[in-house]
C-alpha cells in the first residue's frame, strides 16, 4: 500500500540562531503537524549560506536541553560542540552529531575555528527527537557519526546513493542508536533516478528537499526546500528525481505520551518543565564555560 503525500509545506521566515545560524523552521512553528510528525519534534534547515571570515567566535552560547535529542547533519561546514558531559567533537560535510540530552545537559556550537577564520558556506540541518517517558532522565549520551561511518547503497541504474544514518535500508543498518525504532536516511539523486522506500505501517515519515525537484508516487512535485509529510496508513514510496537531487528521510514511530514544551525542555507534565528549570537554575545540568 502507498504511502501517500498528506501535505507540501513551505518553512517559516529565515532567523538567527545565536549569530551563526541561519535557519528556517518547519516545525513546530512553521507548521503545526504535532503527532503526525511524532517523534520529531523539531526541524531547523540551514541552506547554503556564506559567512566572511571572523576572528570572533559564531554560533550559539551555552544553553541547556532536557527531555530529547538533538540530532544535527552537517551538509557542508564546519560546527565544533562541547557540552558538560565532557563530549566535544568537530562534524563537516557528511557527518552527523547525536546529543542525547535525557536528564539534563548544557551545550554550545560554534563554527569550528578554521572555517570561521577562512569563511566559507554552510548548510546544515538540526532535528529535535523526542525521548520515550521511561528514559527522559536517562544519563546523557553523545555520539559522532562521520561520514565515513556510514553505509552507502549504490541504487540500480546510476540512479543515486542512500547514506543510513539511522534504522537500516536494503539490510544496510545505520550506525546511530536510538531509543524507538528511526529511519534516517541522506539520499542523492542524479537526474531521472529512482528509489523506492518501504517503510512500516504506522510510522510518521517526512522528506525534505535540499536541492533538485522530485516526483512522489507519480502524481506530486515538491522543490528545493519543501517538506513532505506523508499519511501513516501506507508503506511504500516510490521517487524520481525530475533534476539531480537531494533530500533527508525522516521517519520514525510515533510516541503516544502528552508533549509538554518550554522552550530547550520537553517533558509530559507541566509539573516537569517547572522541575527542568528549578534544576537548571540549581546548577544541576553541570558546569560548562562559554569561553
Amino acid at each position: 500500500m502507498t504511502k501517500e503525500v498528506e501535505g507540501i509545506f513551505k518553512s517559516s521566515a529565515f532567523h538567527m540562531v545565536g549569530d551563526g545560524f541561519r535557519v528556517a523552521n518547519y516545525f513546530p512553528n512553521g507548521n503545526k503537524f504535532g503527532r503526525k510528525i511524532s517523534p520529531f519534534i523539531l526541524l531547523d534547515y540551514h541552506p547554503p549560506f556564506y559567512y566572511s571570515p571572523t576572528k570572533n567566535k559564531r554560533g550559539v552560547g551555552v544553553h541547556p536541553h532536557r527531555g530529547f535529542e538533538t540530532v544535527t547533519l552537517a551538509l557542508d561546514g564546519y560546527v565544533a560542540h562541547h557540552d558538560s558531559g565532557g563530549n566535544s567533537g568537530i562534524i563537516g560535510p557528511g557527518d552527523v552529531q547525536w546529543m542525547t540530552a535525557a536528564s539534563g545537559v548544557l551545550h554550545k556550537e560554534y563554527h569550528e575555528e578554521n572555517f570561521a577564520a577562512k569563511g566559507g558556506n554552510m548548510q546544515m540541518l538540526q532535528l529535535w527527537v523526542n525521548l520515550p517517558k521511561a528514559v527522559k532522565m536517562s544519563t546523557p549520551k553523545y555520539q559522532t557519526i562521520t561520514s565515513a561511518q556510514i553505509p552507502k547503497v549504490e541504487l540500480p541504474e546510476n540512479a543515486g546513493t542512500v547514506h543510513v544514518i539511522a534504522g537500516s535500508y536494503q539490510n544496510k543498518k545505520g550506525p546511530a542508536s536510538t531509543f524507538t525504532p528511526i529511519n534516517m536516511y541522506r539520499v542523492q539523486l542524479n537526474k531521472n533516478g529512482k528509489a523506492t522506500f518501504d517503510l512500516p505501517a504506522g510510522s510518521n515519515t517526512g522528506f525534505l528537499i535540499t536541492n533538485g525537484e522530485l516526483l512522489i508516487n507519480g502524481n506530486e512535485t515538491a522543490k528545493e526546500n519543501d517538506f513532505i509529510l506523508f499519511n501513516h496508513k501506507g508503506e511504500e514510496i516510490a521517487v524520481i528525481a525530475n533534476e539531480d537531487t537531494q533530500f533527508i528521510v525522516l521517519d520514525g514511530e510515533p510516541i503516544d505520551e502528552p508533549v509538554v514544551q518550554y522552550g530547550p525542555f520537553v517533558m509530559n507534565r507541566p509539573e516537569e518543565i517547572n522541575q527542568a528549570i528549578e534544576d537548571f537554575n540549581n546548577g544541576k545540568f553541570g558546569v560548562l564555560e562559554d569561553a
